[in-house]
């Protein structure tokens, strides 16, 4: 693969990712402080760099608990920061949100519990609701993660077996007034869906949850069947009088990452379109229908003339049949190098913008004219690695796997296709 393309490809994704620094923004999103005392909470990939960021601008006391992954952490001077598991939960997480939970529940009303949420908090920020267990929880997310279902699916589900999610958070810090600042990772920016919405009215039902089973033939226990029957479970919905006194904001997204690496991609001279910052669906098919747009390009110049970038983001599923390693970008770009099947002039990268793909140690991969064939002179059968869902093992012995280390940002996947 050519380095210069490949050089460029990742200069697309490393300034998405610097689009989306909570340094940049967060600042601005920040209220008066209040007569009251400020605690700082908060869950995600970009948990800790969201509280340093929160610390070097307020200018008043505070103090606080958020939590993050492990290996996403930073040191802070007055908000503690503890690692938990990702994506699926352990007891660390479990912990640390009874710990945030009985902070807001001293509040009073002149008190203002500031709320950091980013891509992850739904894992990491689990508290199993009465009568269920870590080890339910643990045991359902591992099979929603395989099934194929949507983050919108799968946060459903999550929301309603929760102490803390689906609005809880909010209405455990009633009276104070909550302000929740939101780093995007989902199709849509849907609040009542980033990290399960712990602070916002959750628009859906026990019913809806218990679909998501079926549709997917999850088998889960007795004890989540038997609370998703409960009305008591169900979530705090709109115009709950104790969400009056909450405030949201959104800080960065997918959009503002596309748009950044968009110009990027103009000052070098290629004709720039954004297909989509919300595309979700299954890595192959998503892969297969890219292939198609690029392919169009270049027999057509439609929708784009040559040279172009075709950038996109959102966050598609894949349903786990193999036993193989590797996230949904690799399976992307897997699918899609075979979709193009070596068509001159098309590379791709694909990565997450946490900096980890699935649970590799990788952001994603990179892809050009010549995949194929290098794979196929080492021996390596694409279809093959394909089929079972082994794309990490496949592009790491073609060393096209793109190493960033945890970026302490995230707003879901970033992918750019360069035909030339």
């Amino acid at each position: 693969m050519c380095l210069k393309i490949k050089g460029f490809l990742r200069q697309l994704f490393d300034t998405s990712v610097a689009a989306s620094n909570p340094s940049l923004m967060l600042a601005s999103y920040l209220p008066v402080p209040p007569t009251g005392k400020t605690i700082v909470v908060g869950a995600g990939k970009a948990a800790a760099s969201m509280a340093r960021a929160v610390e070097d601008a307020w200018q008043a006391p505070l103090s606080g608990l958020v939590v993050t992954r492990y290996g996403h952490s930073l040191d802070c001077r007055h908000i503690e920061v503890v690692e938990a598991a990702h994506p699926v939960p352990d007891a660390t997480g479990r912990d640390a949100a009874q710990r945030i939970l009985a902070l807001l529940e001293e509040l009073g009303p002149d008190d203002l519990a500031l709320c950091l949420v980013s891509g992850g908090s739904s894992a990491l920020l689990s508290l199993p609701a009465k009568g269920l267990s870590l080890e339910d929880k643990q045991r359902l997310n591992s099979k929603l993660l395989k099934s194929g279902a949507s983050i919108a699916e799968m946060n459903c589900v999550r929301k309603h077996l929760s102490s803390i999610k689906g609005g809880r958070l909010a209405t455990t810090a009633f009276p104070a007034k909550v302000l929740t600042l939101v780093i995007s990772d989902v199709p849509g920016d849907d609040l009542a869906v980033i990290g399960s919405g712990p602070t916002v009215a959750d628009p859906t039902t026990l019913a809806d949850a218990r679909a998501v089973l079926k549709k997917y033939d999850i088998d889960a226990a007795p004890a989540v069947l038997k609370a998703l029957e409960n009305p008591l479970f169900e979530t705090p919905k709109p115009g709950d009088k104790r969400l009056r006194g909450t405030d949201v904001h959104l800080i960065a997204t997918p959009q503002i990452a596309l748009e950044a690496a968009a110009e990027v991609a103009r000052k070098a001279g290629f004709n720039t379109l954004i297909l989509g910052d919300s595309i979700e669906g299954e890595a192959c098919q998503v892969a297969k229908v890219m292939a198609s747009i690029a392919i169009q390009v270049i027999r057509y110049g439609q929708p784009a003339e040559r040279p172009c970038v075709l950038l996109s983001g959102g966050e598609t599923t894949v349903t786990v049949r193999g036993n193989g390693r590797g996230g949904r970008n690799a399976e992307f770009l897997l699918a899609l190098a075979v979709a193009l099947d070596g068509e001159p002039g098309i590379s791709a990268i694909a990565c997450d913008t946490d900096g980890i793909d699935g649970s590799e140690d990788n952001a994603g991969c990179v892809i050009g004219p010549d995949t194929l064939s290098r794979a196929l002179a080492r021996g390596l059968d694409p279809e093959k690695f394909l089929a079972r869902n082994d794309a990490y093992t496949f592009f790491s012995a073609l060393d096209d796997l793109v190493m960033s280390g945890p970026t302490l940002t995230n707003v879901n996947d970033f992918r750019a296709i360069v035909v030339k």
